[in-house]
Formats: structure tokens, sequence, C-alpha cells
């Protein structure tokens, strides 16, 4: 479309449509740097965990019929999964070099893909929008879907509650002081690989969440976590590794930016991140919040 035949109803709503994909993308990528700021992992496996997650609400939703059951059941079954992957196969990996822990979810990544492929087929399959989230609403400069709605509105939810989890109580201290210094934090005489457990479980978690929200929007393939995790990992850099408040931000701004450039220029929508991605690193090389010297 033209520049000139944009109007600013027309412009406000494609803001709507990108902050809703920016939401999809600021749930995986403050996963990946919850992962990788308290573990220094960097999860491979996290859009295999998204597609899982997908695949775990449509499920429950056949089943049950209760698209919160799928909300909720989904998360917490790869988050399970999560959980057993960092006890099992990561935490064995801790101290011997960064490369290890990613070669190992990378595997795990084709494990989990294969493993759909053969349950589900390769085939893929519809995820309904409930009925109570179908159709359009009046948001004063026009009619938005209601499910795109719902999408931000939750993920805001989420992300302040991780928010207040994080910065607000005393477990939130114990990992932002851990993933400063785990050996003072042992010497204090705390249960580091707990935390360690558990936030690699939060992180999976996340996945799957965003994995299930995306579901009704896009279907569910075995393959649709491979291009969600490589614009995870561009919305996690250009935030800055590590970075939760530099995740939800650039993952607002990537999605505002495909959003935009989809309506624009169609042909240049997946290409447009990477190029915002050099841009703010010839700047910013440490990403927008990160700080130097964490992969170090």
């Amino acid at each position: 479309m033209p520049l000139s035949e944009m109007t600013l109803d027309l412009f406000l709503l494609q803001l709507f449509t990108g902050l809703a994909l920016g939401a999809i993308y600021a749930l995986m990528a403050i996963g990946l740097s919850l992962i990788f700021g308290m573990l220094t992992v960097v999860n491979f496996a996290h859009g295999a965990m998204f597609m899982v997650g997908a695949y775990a609400g449509l499920v429950i939703f056949n089943a049950t019929g209760s698209f919160w059951l799928a909300v909720l059941g989904g998360p917490l079954a790869v988050a399970a999964i999560g959980l057993l992957a960092e006890r099992f196969l990561i935490r064995p990996l801790y101290g011997k070099g960064i490369d290890y822990p990613l070669l190992v979810t990378f595997g795990l990544s084709y494990v989990m893909v294969d493993s759909i492929r053969m349950i589900f087929g390769k085939v893929g399959m519809p995820f309904a929008q409930p009925e109570w989230l179908q159709g359009a609403t009046d948001i004063g400069i026009g009619f938005f879907p209601t499910y795109r709605l719902f999408v931000l509105a939750a993920s805001a939810a989420i992300l302040a509650a991780l928010y207040l989890l994080v910065e607000k109580t005393r477990w939130g201290l114990v990992i932002r002081a851990g993933a400063r210094d785990a050996t003072i934090m042992k010497v204090l005489g705390v249960d580091v690989a707990r935390v360690w457990l558990v936030v690699f479980g939060i992180g999976a978690g996340l996945a799957a969440l965003a994995g299930v929200l995306a579901a009704p929007l896009q279907g569910v393939t075995p393959e649709m976590g491979n291009a969600m995790l490589i614009e995870a990992f561009v919305v996690t850099v250009i935030g800055g590794m590590g970075s939760l408040a530099g995740a939800v931000l650039a993952g607002l701004i990537v999605g505002v930016v495909v959003s935009m450039t989809s309506l624009l220029m169609p042909e240049m929508a997946q290409v447009s991140i990477f190029i915002l991605m050099a841009l703010v690193l010839i700047v910013r090389p440490q990403g927008l919040l990160g700080q130097t010297g964490l992969m170090s």
C-alpha cells in the first residue's frame, strides 16, 4: 500500500495488530532471556516448546471444550518437560562451556518435533477460536479482532505478573542475585540448583503459553516453532541477552515493525526484523537494555 493512501485509523489499527503480534514475541523472548540470564543457557528447544505447547493446548481444548484449561494445561505440560530436561540433560553440563547445553537443546528440539510428527502427523491442524472471542470489537478507531485484543490483554497481564514476581518478591531477588553471582548465593545457603530448575520450567512454560495463544491465529503444525525460534532470538538480541525488560520492549517494537512493513511492503516483512537488529547492534552491540560482557 502506498504511504499516501494510509489513513490515521488504518495506521492505528495496524499498530494494534503489531502490538498483538509483539505480545507473542515478548512472551517467547522473555522466556529465552530468563533462562539465559539466570543459567547462561541458549535454549535452542524454545521453538519446539512453543510448538508442543500449541499441540498440548489443542488436545486439551478438543477434549474439554474449555479454552481456559487449554491456556493453563498446555504451559504446565511443557513446563514439566522443561523441568525434566534441565534436571537430566542440562544440569550435568553446567560449567563445561556454553556450547554443550546449546547442542543438547538443539538435539532435544529435533526429538520433540519428530515425536509430534509421529503422534499427530505432518499435516497441520486448526485450532478454533472460542466462541466468546470470535468476531470483532469496536475500539473507537474501527473494528479490531476480539481474539487479538484478548492476546494483547492476556500477555500484558502475564508480563505484569512476571515483573512483580521478579522485581517485588524474595524469590525474584534470589533470581536476580543468582544471575549476577551464583557462587555467593550458594555461600549464603541458597539452593541455586532448585532455583535454576524452576527458572527453566518457567521459561519453557512461557514458550508454551505463547504457542497456545498463537495457535488460534495460525493453526498448529510440527514446524511452527522453527520460524518463531529465529524471531524470538532476534527479539532477544535486540532487547539485550538476559534482559527481561529488553525482551518485552524489543518484542513490541519488532511486532509493530513487522505489522507496518507487512502493510506497506509485504515482501520485506520478514527481512525487516533483521534490518532492525543490524541497526540496533550497530548503535548498541549489547542490545537496547542489555549489559556488556554477559557472554564472557
